[in-house]
């Protein structure tokens, strides 16, 4: 089984978006056996807590459901555990590759790297209004699929 963690600050708005994207386009593919997915913040502040009401609502309009995530902080244990680890900004692939061991650092990339586009990090919309939302969205999608492609040729080779 491929294990795969998001990464954003709180894990409120962007890591359990792409968490939940992510798990979907699994689900479609019927790889649901061969991929877990799960997301976490470097930030210990909102642990408990669910995403953000507008990350939730923006999700549900494109039909993904965010609601049985709750925010969780990058634990040691995580490093080890996940195949990839998936930061969705500068500042918190740093914050993460402070803390991870070097033997796993090659696990540790910006989400956006599966993307191709011009833009390399996926922005906090935390701050903002509800169109900040769909943009992330729109990034995480189109990253997810990138990622989906590139694993595909690995889990088919495993199966």
């Amino acid at each position: 089984m491929m294990r795969i963690l998001f990464v954003c600050l709180g894990n409120i708005c962007r890591s359990p978006t792409a968490q939940g994207v992510f798990e979907h386009l699994v689900a479609q593919a019927g790889l649901s056996e061969q991929i877990d997915v799960d997301s976490a913040g470097t930030s210990a502040c909102h642990v408990g807590e669910p995403p953000d009401r507008r990350a939730i609502e923006a999700a549900s309009r494109r039909g993904y459901r965010l609601s049985h995530i709750r925010s969780r902080h990058v634990e040691a244990a995580d490093f080890e555990c996940f195949d990839l680890i998936l930061a969705m900004d500068k500042a918190n692939l740093q914050a993460l590759l402070s803390c991870c061991p070097v033997s796993f650092q090659d696990k540790v990339r910006l989400f956006l790297d599966y993307e191709g586009s011009v833009q390399d990090e996926v922005p906090d919309p935390y701050y903002g209004g509800k169109g900040g939302f769909e943009a992330v969205l729109d990034l995480i999608e189109d990253a997810s699929l990138a990622l989906l492609s590139s694993l595909k040729p690995t889990l088919e080779g495993a199966a």
